[in-house]
């Protein structure tokens, strides 16, 4: 498995909001780091990142769009 991105890494990858984010900033901001995705919080981007692999990360969106591979009727 791909070590996971350095603080450093994630600080200089092209972080971006959603296009559905609310003007007031209220949104989670993401960016690809080799093989990972960092999250974070747009109110707070010097703090905690999450990160996580890009196939976990595609897993996840294909959940919340009701494609996934846990998807119920």
């Amino acid at each position: 498995m791909n070590k996971a991105p350095t603080a450093a890494q994630l600080a200089a990858a092209g972080w971006f909001k959603s296009s559905y984010s609310a003007a007031d900033n209220e949104c989670v901001e993401i960016a690809h780091a080799r093989s990972w995705v960092g999250v974070r919080d747009s109110k707070a981007t010097q703090g905690t990142v999450l990160a996580v692999t890009a196939a976990a990360f595609a897993a996840f969106l294909g959940g919340v769009k009701g494609d996934g591979p846990d998807r119920t009727v």
